[in-house]
């Protein structure tokens, strides 16, 4: 059983996360260079977790449209926060 101190602080963690990966689409609608700090940055921390989802949901597939920040988002907010809870017995 995890401490309610540690899921908490895991479930800050990843709130903020999904704001990075929120930061990181709308950035992608403006044309920055690919070498700005704040955009290697931003895939840096997001491009690990949003490639898998890529690679299942391919663009000719998808109409051309980029589903995987909006995936991971949900899937961090009906599966893993949900999960954190459990194990922390609640």
């Amino acid at each position: 059983m995890l401490p309610v101190s540690v899921v908490s602080f895991l479930q800050e963690v990843l709130n903020i996360y999904i704001w990075v990966i929120i930061a990181a689409a709308l950035i992608s609608w403006v044309n920055l260079s690919p070498y700005h700090p704040i955009v290697r940055t931003l895939r840096r921390l997001t491009e690990p977790v949003l490639t898998p989802i890529r690679q299942i949901l391919p663009p000719w597939r998808t109409w051309g449209l980029d589903f995987s920040p909006m995936i991971v988002i949900l899937l961090i907010q009906w599966a893993v926060k949900p999960l954190l809870w459990t194990l922390a017995g609640y």
